[in-house]
């Protein structure tokens, strides 16, 4: 399948002497290295001769090697981010030279800050977009969000222009393509086999995988027998306000591990923290982070759930869901190389909005809902929020048949037109 990423990486490598493509392991970095072009190098850190040829003395390699060179797993070998500092520095003017690769962010943006500040350009790479599975681009919805305050009923009619429904915008027979792709998540070797059977197992050799090579090797001292049980447990926290003392209990460990355990997930893009907004707010908010597993299919795995009828009555359902609208949308701004933050935001009184999006394009929250039919008493969180933040607009996820506005400051959109 084509990358949404191919663009960025293009347009980074006409403006940075090095570019970094960050990720999960098995989220398609390695396969858009293939894509560069024949004259483009490639080395593998995890393959004993590339990783001999290159740790043996890192500065002489990049001397002998000083352009359109791509490494992959760069956060094996610290020793290369200084001597890339030194090779790019000899020829600051020339971009597009190196490209690396890697699968854990805490090592390699540590060596990055460290030593390639002001010279790289840094894009999160992500498993399968709902657009790319798909094949289509970043939605108009995204792109209006970054392009800008708009008016609602333009953002729509932008949508799908004539369109009244799913299958007259994208030729979508049902709803099932969405659930299928909620249910499966967006990893690409279980898309690209398509069976069953093949993603039980895949799923499984990847979490054993991820425990024993890239955590073990990033945190020798960690135990992996609890950790793997903190594992299991992101399942039932994903979607919910983080209490450290509660899962430090149940896994038994020290407060402090259990947030260092949240850390590392996090880190390691498996789990994704989500801070609390607290900006321009009189209201008693909830401080603590919110977090969901970054993959929905990975997520089901963990949960045991088998199929999409079985989803569709676990109690992690509305969870689940959320978890991967808000991934969608994040992965696609990503996509296009935007500086945004995101916050959740949750007053002790109850009232709560499941994302906000906050960059130079505005303040923009974003309400999750699951179902087709959704009501303005469902909506009061986020009609308020939009009147007390003052936001140009907010938007709705839901699986209704066709985008529609709730009121002029409010648009609901379906999850398939992302």
């Amino acid at each position: 399948m084509k990358r949404i990423y191919e663009t960025l990486l293009r347009e980074y490598l006409d403006m940075f002497p090095c570019v970094a493509l960050i990720g999960p392991r098995q989220s398609g970095k390695t396969t858009l290295l293939h894509t560069l072009p024949n004259d483009w190098s490639y080395f593998d850190l995890e393959s004993s001769s590339d990783y001999s040829v290159i740790a043996d003395d890192p500065d002489l390699f990049l001397r002998l090697n000083s352009d359109k060179v791509a490494i992959d797993e760069a956060q094996i070998l610290p020793a290369l981010f200084t001597a890339l500092r030194v090779a790019i520095d000899a020829d600051r003017t020339t971009k597009g030279r190196f490209i690396i690769t890697g699968s854990s962010s805490p090592s390699l943006l540590r060596s990055i800050s460290e030593s390639l500040a002001g010279r790289i350009g840094i894009i999160e790479i992500s498993p399968f977009m709902w657009a790319e599975v798909n094949e289509r681009t970043v939605s108009t919805l995204v792109n209006s969000i970054v392009d800008g305050p708009k008016d609602p009923q333009s953002v729509i009619d932008a949508l799908a222009p004539g369109a009244r429904s799913l299958e007259d915008a994208f030729g979508i027979r049902d709803i099932r393509d969405v659930f299928d792709y909620w249910f499966r998540g967006g990893y690409p070797e279980p898309w690209l086999e398509n069976n069953r059977r093949f993603s039980e197992r895949w799923a499984d050799q990847y979490v054993t995988t991820y425990l024993q090579r890239d955590v073990a090797r990033l945190f020798p001292g960690l135990n992996q027998e609890r950790f793997r049980i903190f594992l299991q447990m992101l399942g039932g926290s994903s979607g919910q306000v983080i209490n450290y003392a509660n899962i430090a209990r149940a896994i038994g460990v020290s407060q402090p591990t259990a947030r260092d355990y949240f850390e590392i997930a996090h880190g390691t893009f498996i789990w994704r923290r989500i801070p609390a907004y607290s900006k321009n707010t009189t209201k008693r908010i909830v401080k603590h982070p919110k977090g969901y597993m970054r993959d929905s299919g990975l997520l089901h795995f963990l949960l045991r759930i088998q199929d999409i009828p079985s989803l569709q009555a676990h109690p992690q359902a509305g969870a689940s869901w959320e978890g991967m609208v808000i991934e969608e949308i994040i992965r696609q701004l990503n996509s296009l190389g935007v500086s945004f933050d995101y916050y959740y935001y949750r007053t002790a009184a109850g009232a709560e909005v499941d994302l906000i999006l906050d960059g130079a394009f505005g303040t923009i929250p974003v309400e999750i809902k699951s179902g087709q039919n959704v009501g303005l008493r469902d909506l009061k969180s986020i009609r308020n929020f939009i009147k007390e933040q003052e936001c140009p607009y907010g938007v709705v996820i839901n699986n209704d048949t066709k985008p529609r506005l709730y009121d002029d400051r409010l648009l609901g959109i379906p999850f398939a037109f992302l």
